[in-house]
């Protein structure tokens, strides 16, 4: 059995955790703590990079102390230090990069750099009843959209994606126009639960291809934000009262309706039978009930990661870190830095001997 320390400051979230890997084979988070700055970015309506990476400084060693503490734990007794370095903020990732390099070598026990979006992905390992591969992956956060079909033995591969916005982006953009805060997600989900979603017609964003037609698996919502200030700006310009409930309800439902159709495509033209999602809007509670819906009616599975491990969190890192360990990868090198870009297809590189960045 692996275990692993974990931890995760890619953008607004401090966090660490402890986890290992039990007797059959499923994974335990023994202890897992997150600091939150989402009240200090909501006074600037979105996240600030410097204050991000100063309030991680401040922050892990704590937090790193108390999961320790929480697991009856030592760093030595450990398999791994593990930290996610590929994609966020730059100066927010070399907290947890450097924090994390510093205590594997100081404990002398291997350090794995993790990319981002395939801790996203391991998150359906902690859930009760953890998918097993192969199957797709819907992700969809607040900075990536995408579809990626994970193999038998891990291989990841790219079959959809946003080419603007991420709907989380255009979850957080929408609530600005509407007046409603950050983050976004939670705001909307909350005045759209008493809402009519039928009473704005909104436009399904779709990509162009270049022989005709559009792509089946893409995603855009650039258009669906624009077309709701639009909608807004009508309103305004008529005199009455915004609408909110139902501007955020009808938001809302066009939103989980091109990620569930798109989604469910992509399974079924490629034959894949059991569907994941993972990331912060997979917390969106009309987004989960349509998926699961729409996935028995189509045949496919559908597996949604835990509500508390959708957002960022340091326990979805500890589990690729895991996933990384079985299969039989032993380190990253120890002068691996960080990258705010890095394409999760190229993922394999963080454990080669000379490090990508």
């Amino acid at each position: 059995m692996h275990t692993v320390l974990a931890l995760e400051t890619s953008c607004d979230e401090s966090a660490a955790a402890v986890v290992r890997h039990k007797a059959d084979g499923s994974v335990e988070v023994l202890a897992s703590q997150i600091a939150s700055q989402v009240e200090e970015h909501a006074l600037w309506g979105g996240v600030v990079p410097e204050i991000a990476s100063r309030r991680h400084v401040e922050a892990l060693p704590t937090l790193v102390q108390a999961v320790l503490r929480e697991s009856a734990l030592s760093i030595p007794e450990l398999n791994a230090v593990a930290a996610t370095v590929a994609p966020g903020l730059a100066g927010a990732l070399m907290v947890a990069s450097v924090t994390g390099r510093t205590l594997a070598a100081l404990h002398q026990v291997p350090f794995l750099g993790i990319h981002h979006l395939e801790g996203h992905l391991a998150s359906a390992a902690l859930g009760e009843h953890a998918p097993a591969p192969p199957y797709l992956v819907l992700l969809v956060s607040g900075g990536h959209t995408e579809l990626i079909r994970v193999g038998l033995h891990g291989e990841m591969e790219r079959l959809g994606r946003s080419h603007d916005d991420a709907a989380g982006e255009a979850f957080d953009k929408v609530a600005r126009l509407l007046g409603l805060g950050y983050p976004g997600g939670p705001a909307i989900q909350a005045i759209a639960a008493s809402g009519n979603a039928k009473r704005f017609s909104l436009p399904k964003g779709r990509i162009s291809l270049r022989g005709g037609g559009f792509h089946p698996y893409d995603f855009s919502f650039s258009g669906l934000k624009t077309a709701m200030l639009r909608t807004v700006e009508s309103c305004q310009g008529s005199g009455v009262d915004l609408p909110m409930a139902d501007l955020a309800a009808s938001f809302e439902q066009v939103v989980a309706d091109v990620l569930v159709e798109r989604a469910l495509r992509c399974a079924n033209d490629h034959k894949i039978k059991q569907l994941v999602m993972v990331g912060g809007v997979a917390a969106n509670q009309r987004l989960r009930l349509l998926m699961q819906k729409q996935g028995q009616q189509h045949g496919v599975a559908v597996s949604i990661a835990p509500l508390a491990y959708c957002t960022d969190n340091a326990a979805m890192i500890g589990a690729a870190a895991l996933s990384r360990l079985k299969r039989g990868v032993l380190s990253s090198s120890d002068e691996t830095g960080v990258a705010a870009r890095w394409p999760l297809e190229r993922a394999d590189a963080l454990y080669e001997a000379l490090p990508p960045f």
